[in-house]
């Protein structure tokens, strides 16, 4: 059951103990990325995956792959090439001060790929799965055109094709709308994952009577926009949705729905009231979705417990990546949220 994940991994630059970006004199280094994110997630959970890029030939790209290697992630397929590694400044935000990122990723080695650089029919040669996320295609028109030409590659095969909407309106600066691009890419997937923002700026699907910043999380309204997105793409399967509700910077409430064509699944709402980091919280959704329901077949009410949980404990954890084990999931999936010392 091989997963790939394809996307852009950048350096994180973060400012340390909550500080302004005006007050910072120094930076805490690590690396992050949607589809990296995702693929440690698993690799944490020992699903096989391999990460797909493109990466410079330096030092700072060196010291990236080994950092994603180190966490048992393949790296055989990474490109070496371009001129630098995209960065992005993040700004943690505290109690009614909102977090905030800045992105440094202009020129960088994917946003400069074409396609024909990657051989998909080797790359997918063994794979059961295939994931992307929207924020690929925001990149450059290069990155928009290879992530299609990966996924229809993917489809011939019979691949498992999965997406997370992921809108992010600071990217799509090459001319075109995520409304204009999306729509093509996610007519190949089997499994789509996106909030409300996504659906909206990604497909022009808006869910109605949804107001997330009510303090409550009300998820059957998000069934009416599940069963539209699968009228509109008849290939999916499932349609995931986080659920998301932010009291404060520090304080959210968090769950997610499923919807399989027939059913409706709703899992426990979390209230999460010490906030670490939620930088990759949805990475981690994606990256415990894929684990579940690979693991838990047929049993979607599991596979969506599982991604929630595995999404909480993210919250928890400084920097990008979920640095969490199968039965620490499990544990909280039980009800055991005391954070009692393990021994």
């Amino acid at each position: 059951m091989k997963v790939i994940t394809f996307g852009e991994v950048m350096l994180r630059l973060a400012a340390p103990h909550n500080l302004r970006f005006s007050q910072a004199s120094e930076f805490e280094a690590t690396f992050g990325g949607g589809e990296a994110n995702v693929a440690v997630s698993l690799a944490n959970y020992k699903v096989p995956v391999e990460f797909v890029s493109r990466i410079p030939q330096n030092d700072i790209g060196e010291s990236c792959i080994n950092t994603i290697r180190k966490y048992g992630v393949g790296t055989n397929h990474i490109l070496r090439g371009g001129d630098r590694l995209g960065i992005y400044f993040l700004e943690k935000g505290s109690v009614s001060r909102a977090s905030k990122v800045v992105y440094d990723r202009a020129y960088s080695s994917i946003s400069q790929v074409e396609k024909g650089m990657f051989d998909w029919d080797k790359i997918l040669g063994e794979a059961s799965w295939f994931h992307w996320t929207g924020i690929t295609p925001a990149i450059s028109k290069g990155a928009s055109d290879v992530c299609l030409e990966a996924i229809q590659a993917a489809n011939r095969k019979g691949i498992t094709v999965s997406c997370d909407l992921n809108y992010r309106k600071n990217l799509w600066k090459y001319g075109k709308k995520a409304n204009e691009v999306m729509p093509e890419l996610v007519s190949g997937c089997d499994i789509i994952l996106g909030n409300e923002e996504d659906a909206e700026m990604s497909l022009g699907i808006k869910p109605e009577g949804v107001d997330v910043r009510s303090g409550e999380v009300n998820a059957e309204a998000y069934l009416s926009v599940s069963k539209k997105i699968m009228e509109r793409f008849p290939k999916t399967k499932k349609v995931i949705t986080t659920l998301r509700t932010s009291i404060s910077a520090d304080h959210n409430k968090w769950s997610g729905v499923l919807y399989n064509e027939s059913k409706f699944f709703e899992a426990p709402v979390y209230n999460i009231t010490h906030i670490v980091d939620r930088v990759g919280g949805g990475d981690a959704f994606m990256g415990g979705l894929i684990y579940g329901l690979l693991t838990f077949k047929n049993d979607d009410q599991k596979a969506l417990n599982f991604a929630v949980a595995a999404s909480c404990l993210k919250h928890t954890i400084s920097g990008d990546f979920n640095m969490v084990t199968v039965d620490e999931v499990e544990k909280l999936m039980s009800g055991d949220a005391s954070g009692r010392v393990t021994r």
